[in-house]
């Protein structure tokens, strides 16, 4: 069987550009092209079903699903066993929230912390809980974007069966204090679970807590492709967590999973997993220069950024800029760069942002938030015409 293993050190350079720069890396990130060739290999070649146990073509791929496993579960220093493959992060985080609806009801622990930031693909699950009767908690963020770990605590009830928090807001860019809210939940029985979409492969740390029981990631967040993600599911000591699967019909990932493994696109993921734990430092470098850039090129147009910069990855940028309507501001930069107003999720209905409104901020502040986040790929857009083309709206 041909490795899976990056061969290649074409990974670090930037892409070329037609057309406008791509700065909605939080929505999406372009592919790797050794993880393309990967998923091509095992589209083309290497095309069996990890379930077929009678011939060489199931056992390769078998064998390619379990290397993509190690690869993933180094990101955090877990056991392949804890790598549970899903569509994406989506399905993870519905997993780990709804997954432990008939262990609270059966246990009469009904009551879920989470916070008002949290992606839809949390907070829409925790509505669904709420029709059940289970009480949910969402505690609201300060100003700057961050949620207080002790408001977090003080949410805790004996009855508290989940606590759920995201790593890196999808919009702000901010990072949340998990470390924190994970030791104050030391000596309680809820269950911990990270929406880790926007952190995970990137360098930031606090995944690797064992405190943390689960957390949801993506592949096409770390330059892999779409439709494949994972739930790691720590065990707590011997024993597993008892989440229930939300559909049926195999008893393929522990059971929690049914249905045959996208092998192409798991090795997508485990490649991009790889390259991602080499190339940490070098990506965070290029990240950190074109923010360098941006804050220097942007602060001309005397701009207000949205969660506090010190806090915030080397990423992503949230900024409005004062009177100047955000649906404006992409209508004026779409020939130069592509961003957005929010999460890629909601875009097809455009709504003030759910993040910015519990932050507090100004009616007139929400409606100009504009969010741009690149990566090691993104070549270095012109910001002279950028700074040019939003100063002519004023």
């Amino acid at each position: 069987m041909k490795s899976t293993r990056p061969t290649r050190a074409r990974s670090n350079t930037a892409t070329r550009q037609v057309g406008p720069v791509y700065l909605d890396c939080n929505a999406t990130t372009p592919v790797e092209p050794v993880v393309q060739e990967g998923v091509l290999r095992f589209l083309a070649e290497e095309f069996g079903n990890a379930g077929s146990r009678t011939h060489e073509y199931g056992a390769r791929a078998k064998q390619a699903i379990e290397r993509a496993r190690d690869q993933v579960a180094a990101i955090v220093g877990v056991n392949r066993e804890d790598v549970v493959f899903t569509s994406g992060a989506t399905e993870s985080n519905n997993l780990a929230v709804l997954g432990l609806q008939e262990h609270g009801t059966k246990t009469g622990r009904k009551h879920i912390v989470s916070t008002q930031i949290e992606h839809k693909a949390i907070l829409e699950p925790l509505s669904h809980l709420a029709t059940r009767g289970f009480d949910i908690t969402l505690v609201p963020p300060a100003a700057s974007g961050i949620v207080d770990p002790d408001a977090v605590r003080a949410a805790l009830r004996e009855d508290t069966l989940l606590v759920s928090v995201m790593h890196v807001n999808n919009e702000t860019g901010v990072i949340q204090p998990i470390s924190d809210i994970a030791r104050h939940l030391e000596g309680h029985h809820a269950y911990f679970h990270v929406d880790a979409a926007q952190s995970f492969g990137k360098g930031i740390p606090g995944l690797e807590i064992p405190r943390i029981d689960m957390l949801s990631a993506s592949a096409h967040k770390i330059f892999g492709p779409k439709g494949v993600g994972a739930l790691i599911v720590r065990r707590r000591g011997f024993d597993r967590l008892p989440l229930q699967p939300l559909f049926f019909g195999g008893g393929q990932e522990r059971g929690l999973r049914p249905g045959t493994l996208p092998v192409p696109l798991i090795v997508g993921f485990g490649i991009a997993s790889e390259l991602a734990q080499r190339d940490t430092q070098k990506r965070l470098d290029v990240c950190r220069s074109r923010k360098h850039a941006a804050l220097r090129a942007l602060s001309v147009l005397d701009p207000a950024f949205n969660g506090d910069p010190d806090r915030a990855v080397a990423h992503t940028i949230n900024v409005s800029f004062p009177g100047v309507d955000s649906e404006a501001v992409l209508l004026a930069l779409k020939d130069l760069v592509a961003i957005s107003n929010g999460s890629a999720c909601t875009s097809h209905s455009y709504a003030p942002s759910h993040v910015l409104k519990a932050m507090q901020l100004p009616t007139e502040r929400i409606a100009s938030a504009v969010r741009l986040s690149w990566c090691h790929l993104t070549p270095e857009p012109d910001w002279t015409a950028i700074v040019q083309a939003i100063a002519r709206l004023r």
